[in-house]
């Protein structure tokens, strides 16, 4: 199993293992569309040339950024695989000189377990809704935000 970059020929799979979750309640439908647009932001594991696990870092705002679309097979959960996604999409926000993330999720335990503290959605500006005010559950989604300090 290896960690990469996603290429654009990955967003079908992704497509996929984001619907999967989806379509059980457990986080939110991203659109073909929307991931063939900010497919520069996601990395992915692979094994054995099949996508696994995906998980992107979007910009915010110059010190803000947000992990979006953490998902795991179901196969190969329970390996640490959303823990090391997640451990390089925070290295990307260093790498870019971005010094907070945050998330918004229908699982915060796995988030807090990596140190994020809950927060309140209210507590995050304005344009990080662009996406929310579309989502057919806003504004009574559930989803839970968290923030990390890098």
């Amino acid at each position: 199993m290896i960690i990469r970059a996603a290429k654009v020929t990955d967003t079908k799979e992704i497509h996929g293992i984001i619907e999967h979750y989806a379509n059980n309640k457990k986080m939110l439908h991203r659109s073909l569309n929307t991931l063939y647009e900010d497919i520069q932001e996601f990395v992915v594991f692979e094994d054995k040339s099949k996508v696994i696990a995906c998980g992107a870092l979007h910009v915010s705002w110059e010190d803000l950024a947000e992990i979006k679309s953490l998902a795991v097979l179901d196969e190969y959960q329970k390996q640490g695989l959303g823990k090391k996604i997640v451990n390089n999409l925070q290295e990307n926000a260093k790498r870019l000189e971005v010094n907070r993330v945050f998330v918004l999720s229908f699982n915060p335990e796995f988030f807090v377990k990596l140190g994020y503290k809950k927060i309140q959605k209210e507590d995050l500006p304005h344009k990080i809704w662009r996406e929310c005010v579309n989502c057919h559950f806003f504004p009574n989604c559930g989803e839970i935000a968290l923030s990390l300090t890098l």
